[in-house]
């Protein structure tokens, strides 16, 4: 039985996808999936290491999340689902259907799930790869309204506020800290540039998997975490069939209606 924390949006008997979120995210990271389309059964965990699932144990690696959202499948009594995934939740999608292929039916990948790359002598840094993102789990906030304030002045968010983000952030502040353990956002920072059992799992992708991915990046800028170059190598080497969601970065690709909607599409033919 699974020690995640998770949630259900949607009926018990439509149809099921497992939605997982990014690197510092919670589960109500869908909240604009489940707004977008209220038919699907969407099963929603908190990581290890985030949101209420903050207080288990390490260690946090890709595979550890890998076999935790299997062990939701367990607790649900199903044989098998596919998976959604947006940034870290892709990689973990990704690693879930290599370690567990009969128990993944298959994957959409948004805005992630690809090792990232550096230039060659340049080793990960966590921090600078989030930017606000990373630097808000050191900090401590006097009231929500402080990180509210905090989270306005992200360049990625800026002109994306609604009362849907302000719930997901009110979510992730408990006694004016946020709830991502930091040891686990930077274990799976430096993963997210590949390690040999991701690689494996990359390589293992199977030609046609979608990524919806967004032009701009975490903080807004241009090009996005695939740059069009990345995506065409990527698109040789394993088949991936990139779909680019106008007007989005790597957030609002799933915490918009705009951005859900297209998601919520796609969605839709992963579980029809």
């Amino acid at each position: 039985m699974s020690d995640l924390f998770f949630h259900e949006f949607g009926p018990a008997d439509g149809p099921l996808v497992v939605a997982v979120h990014g690197i510092t995210a919670s589960h109500l990271a869908w909240l604009e999936l489940a707004a977008a389309a209220p038919e699907l059964r969407i099963v929603a965990p908190d990581l290890r290491g985030r949101g209420a699932s903050n207080g288990l144990p390490g260690p946090w690696s890709m595979e550890r999340h890998a076999d935790d959202v299997v062990a939701i499948l367990d607790t649900l009594g199903l044989e098998s689902a596919p998976i959604v995934g947006h940034s870290m939740g892709a990689m973990v999608a990704n690693v879930a259907r290599f370690r567990h292929p009969d128990r993944v039916s298959d994957v959409l990948l948004v805005d992630g799930g690809l090792s990232l790359s550096l230039p060659d002598g340049v080793a990960p840094d966590p921090d600078a790869l989030l930017g606000p993102a990373a630097e808000r789990l050191a900090m401590t906030f006097a009231s929500p309204e402080e990180y509210h304030a905090f989270w306005r002045k992200h360049p990625a968010l800026a002109d994306a506020w609604s009362d849907t983000l302000e719930r997901y952030i009110d979510y992730d502040l408990v006694d004016g800290r946020a709830r991502t353990v930091v040891d686990a956002m930077r274990q799976n920072a430096v993963e997210a540039y590949g390690t040999p059992g991701i690689e494996a799992a990359v390589a293992a992708v199977r030609p046609g998997t979608v990524m919806l991915a967004a032009p701009r990046g975490l903080l807004d800028e241009t090009p996005g975490l695939y740059s069009p170059a990345a995506r065409e190598l990527w698109a040789a080497r394993l088949g991936v069939e990139f779909v680019e969601v106008p007007d989005t970065n790597h957030y609002t690709i799933v915490m918009t209606p705009a951005g859900a909607a297209v998601v919520a599409e796609h969605v839709r033919r992963l579980v029809g």
